[in-house]
This record gives C-alpha cells, sequence and structure tokens, in this order.
C-alpha cells in the first residue's frame, strides 16, 4: 500500500491531521510529519527556506524506508510539496495541494508578510499563533474545532514562526508549474482569507493533470471545518487512479 505524506502548514502540527488519519486508516497508511520547529518537532532548529523544508521532508521520509509515496501539503506545506515534487518526481503517485499556492509573498492575504513579522515580534508566538489560528476558520476563534488548533499552533516557537514567514517570503514555484507530472488534486474553501482565488487558478490553469474540488462555506481549515466533505473527496481522488 503507497503511504500518503501529510506536510502540515505554517504554525501547524501532525495532530491537525488526526481526523483525516482516522478516516483513511481502512485504506491507506499516513504518515503525517511535524517539520522542524512545529508541533512535536518544536525543539529541532528552525528551517528559513521551502527548499529547505523540502529536503528536511526527504531526507526524514528516507530515514523511515518512504522510498514512495502519495503526497498531500497544506498551505505553507503545499509550497513544500512542490518543491518536494520537483525534487524527487518518480517518488510520488498523486499530488493533492490544499489551501495554497505558487507565490510565497501570499497576494491578497488577510495581512501582508511583513506585517505577520511585525505583529509576531511584538505580541510573541502564544498569542500570535491564537491570532492567526483564528483567521483559518470561517467564524474565526468561535469555530468548534478552534481551540485544539490554536494549542497545537501555539506550540510553534519564535524562532519557527520567523523562519515560516521568511521561508515563504523568498520564494515562488510558479514558473516550474507546467513541469510537475503528477495527477494533482487542488483543494480550497471558498471562504479562504490567506490564499485568494488568483492563486489558486493559477495551480489549476498551469499544472497540467490537475483537478480542483472546491469546498463550498470553508475558510482556510476546511479538513477541520468540514472534514466529512474534505476526506470524500480526498479518498475519491487517492481511490480512482
Amino acid at each position: 500500500m503507497t503511504p500518503l505524506v501529510m506536510v502540515h502548514g505554517f504554525m501547524g502540527g501532525a495532530a491537525q491531521w488526526d481526523g483525516q488519519i482516522a478516516a483513511l486508516a481502512a485504506t491507506s497508511d499516513v504518515i503525517a510529519l511535524d517539520l522542524p520547529g512545529f508541533g512535536a518537532n518544536n525543539h529541532l532548529a528552525p528551517i528559513t527556506t521551502i527548499s529547505g523544508f523540502a529536503d528536511w521532508v526527504i531526507a526524514e521520509l528516507q530515514q523511515r524506508g518512504v522510498t514512495r509515496f502519495h503526497l498531500l501539503g497544506h498551505s505553507m506545506g503545499g509550497m513544500i510539496a512542490q518543491e518536494i515534487a520537483r525534487k524527487v518526481p518518480s517518488q510520488i503517485g498523486q499530488l493533492v495541494l490544499y489551501a495554497t499556492g505558487a507565490i510565497g509573498v501570499l497576494p491578497g492575504r488577510f495581512e501582508t508578510i511583513a506585517q505577520s513579522k511585525a505583529r509576531a515580534k511584538t505580541d510573541g508566538p502564544k498569542a500570535t499563533a491564537r491570532r492567526i489560528a483564528a483567521t483559518w476558520f470561517g467564524d474565526g476563534a468561535a469555530a468548534p474545532a478552534y481551540p485544539a488548533c490554536a494549542a497545537i499552533a501555539e506550540r510553534a516557537t519564535a524562532a519557527a514562526i520567523a523562519g515560516g514567514l521568511d521561508a515563504m517570503q523568498s520564494w515562488s514555484g510558479e514558473t516550474a508549474l507546467p513541469a510537475l507530472p503528477h495527477d494533482t488534486l487542488i483543494i480550497w474553501g471558498d471562504r479562504d482569507r490567506t490564499y485568494q482565488w488568483a492563486q489558486i487558478a493559477l495551480l489549476w490553469d498551469n499544472i497540467p493533470n490537475s483537478q480542483l474540488s472546491v469546498l463550498p462555506g470553508c475558510a482556510h481549515a476546511a479538513h477541520l471545518e468540514k472534514p466529512a466533505l474534505f476526506n470524500m473527496v480526498l479518498r475519491d481522488h487517492l481511490a480512482i487512479r
């Protein structure tokens, strides 16, 4: 069975995927990773480039003996997934790019990367985690899944927050999109305030073998807002090929 590797986004963690792991357990092996500086790996030195994150994921999978896998990346993790797909294309079966884009400066985001950097320095990591995690949900901090999601985000270190913002701001994968050879599913919530439609359209228009699934009434954390719908879309994509 080809495993599905799940890469979380900025201030995320492997624990955010618990609902997907449970839903897919009968049909897929799932490997959910904590990136350095985040989640259970918040003790590791932070990484400051998307390429560096991709190299870390590849090395981690090699260490585990995983040489063939499907790959899902969420948000910043979707940028990392694009880099992994370029670095080791023959190792990847299907690619899922979820609530992400190819332009790291995040045009149209609820606030600029520079604003996030400045506020993170002023507010500190925990307040930053709670504030930004609220933007991932259509109902903000009132969303049922927000408390658990914010608790995971709070594990991010100040250095990891700064490093992640630097990594996104300095990265662009736009010109490389047409060379991605994989069957690619693009998932997006139509209320996402982090990645606007233009970013999603850029992926869909330029990745040759891509499909688009728009989840209605969802923001940046559709897998937590409407997990049954998200899991159905994901299972369908992995099963039909």
